[in-house]
């Protein structure tokens, strides 16, 4: 179906500019999450882990959510990473793939894509603090992909989000579905704070794939734009700021101006 092809990160970036400013329900989950990986890994060949997919796919037994999640993570072997949540092969989609290992989002998108591959809609929930999924139609059913795939009612769910925080209360607007931009962001927002522990030398283009998301607010690019700054792309991160600026009116035009000046004057 893909073919067989590689990508280099410059390209990389233009294909997944390409695919988030397409119509959100038409953005290719599966596609834009490897483009993510090939990032960190240049010579990836993206035709591989879209096939292990297929593989996948092929190997449920049976067309409900219950079997997919059966499949991937009883028989499958799936799993959430309780050793090294931080890993950031935790969030590249061929690792996860590879490793069998990953963290809410990446085994979701797992789930996700199997499912789309099986005939089975399976949308993406963004829980704060714990990325869940749920079958279309079925209205008080989700998944835990992390935790073995376990089946959830709003109780369990409910459960699980004050095992993890206490704020926002919780509410069942927090089991809202979320499209596939929505996911590729968080999986961004993951990255960059494992780089930021870890390898703030790769920041840089997790923060430049994010801003290509459409849809962030002035606030949100303003703070990536000062991530940017801070590992040193300094015309980058003014630019970005440039273009805030633009959108905005009065003094908070002027104090986004008078940042992105003062990152300018850094560079020289």
């Amino acid at each position: 179906m893909y073919g067989r092809y590689r990508l280099v990160s410059v390209d990389a970036t233009g294909r997944f500019t390409e695919l988030v400013r397409r119509p959100p329900d038409e953005v290719p989950l599966d596609e834009a999450a490897l483009l993510i990986a090939a990032h960190a890994h240049h010579d990836l060949d993206i035709a591989r882990p879209l096939a292990d997919l297929d593989g996948l796919a092929e190997g449920v037994r049976g067309d409900s959510a219950d079997d997919i999640a059966a499949a991937l993570f009883q028989e499958g072997g799936f799993a959430g990473n309780t050793v090294d949540y931080d890993d950031p092969r935790n969030s590249y989609l061929d690792d996860v793939l590879a490793r069998r290992l990953g963290i809410p989002i990446t085994l979701s998108v797992v789930m996700i894509e199997v499912g789309r591959r099986r005939g089975v809609p399976i949308y993406g929930v963004g829980m704060p603090g714990h990325f869940l999924v749920q079958p279309a139609g079925e209205l008080d059913v989700w998944f835990d992909p992390f935790h073995g795939g376990r089946r959830l009612d709003e109780a369990g769910c409910r459960e699980l989000y004050e095992q993890i925080q206490d704020e926002p209360p919780f509410t069942p607007a927090l089991l809202r579905a979320v499209d596939s931009r929505s996911i590729l962001s968080r999986i961004l927002a993951n990255l960059q704070q494992s780089f930021m522990r870890r390898d703030p030398a790769s920041l840089a283009w997790a923060v430049r794939l994010r801003l290509r998301i459409p849809g962030l607010i002035p606030g949100e690019r303003r703070q990536l734009a000062a991530l940017l700054g801070g590992v040193g792309r300094f015309l980058e991160a003014a630019a970005e700021l440039d273009a805030v600026a633009a959108e905005l009116a009065g003094e908070d035009a002027t104090r986004v101006e008078r940042d992105a000046v003062a990152l300018r004057s850094r560079a020289n």
